[in-house]
């Protein structure tokens, strides 16, 4: 799993049309469905932190948990400037640790894409179940494997802004399921120098079937899962889906 290293300087440049304050309201929803409208919830790959800040604004005493440390560091510039209550922890999701259990954990914007082996995604999801409150919520989203496959594809995107220009190259191993996207960027330092940063993220789709089969074998109750940001079944093309889980004891 690749941490954002260069890209993370300009994460949120780039990142403009993510819907952070639509998904913020749609999981507070989702959290007070499951009588989950304030106390500890931890935020697995928090990133810069837009998420954290609203949910945190929102009433629940967050815990944000990412890799990198570059993404943690434009966190911590945003918590200094909201004086928001919030711990940053720089920690790999399929093996952080916590002092105590929390109430709810959520993962957004296809952070657990980036872990490719099954496996570890079930490791993941045992820490999450061992550091739940009892009956605790997990909601998290992945990408699917028609996301990858067919929308995403081979496809090369590029795009060209005032200080900072990227091209973002796709490929897809249909054996592995694994996608790989190398992310080539040029950030102006001067107005007559930009300097040239690559890095290749690999990400792997899965499907609703796939994340049920582990979350049971992970030992945490399935619930229920809806189409992106709707209340809605996922079909066959959907893109990307929300999925609730719940703690159902530990795992010895």
């Amino acid at each position: 799993m690749e941490a954002y290293t260069s890209f993370a300087q300009v994460y949120d440049d780039f990142m403009d049309n993510i819907p952070y304050e639509t998904g913020c309201r749609y999981l507070c929803r989702l959290l007070e469905q499951y009588n989950i409208r304030n106390g500890l919830v931890a935020e697995l790959g928090c990133g810069t932190g837009t998420l954290t800040e609203l949910l945190s604004a929102s009433g629940y005493d967050m815990i944000g948990i990412d890799a990198s440390a570059d993404m943690l560091e434009l966190a911590q510039d945003k918590k200094n400037e909201s004086h928001q209550d919030i711990l940053y922890l720089l920690q790999d999701m399929r093996a952080f640790e916590l002092y105590g259990t929390v109430r709810a954990f959520i993962s957004f914007c296809d952070s657990l894409n980036y872990i490719t082996d099954p496996s570890e995604l079930e490791t993941v999801f045992r820490l999450v179940n061992n550091y739940l409150d009892p009956k605790g919520c997990f909601i998290f989203d992945v990408h699917t494997p028609y996301y990858y496959q067919t929308v995403l594809g081979d496809t090369t995107i590029a795009e060209d802004r005032e200080h900072q220009s990227f091209i973002w190259e796709n490929e897809e191993d249909l054996e592995t399921g694994i996608h790989a996207s190398t992310l080539t960027l040029f950030i102006e330092e001067t107005p007559t120098l930009y300097r040239k940063y690559q890095e290749t993220h690999f990400q792997k789709g899965y499907s609703l079937s796939e994340i049920r089969q582990l979350l049971t074998t992970a030992g945490m109750e399935y619930i229920t899962a809806y189409d992106e940001l709707s209340f809605k079944a996922p079909t066959p093309k959907s893109t990307r889906i929300h999925v609730i889980a719940r703690e159902q004891g530990k795992l010895l």
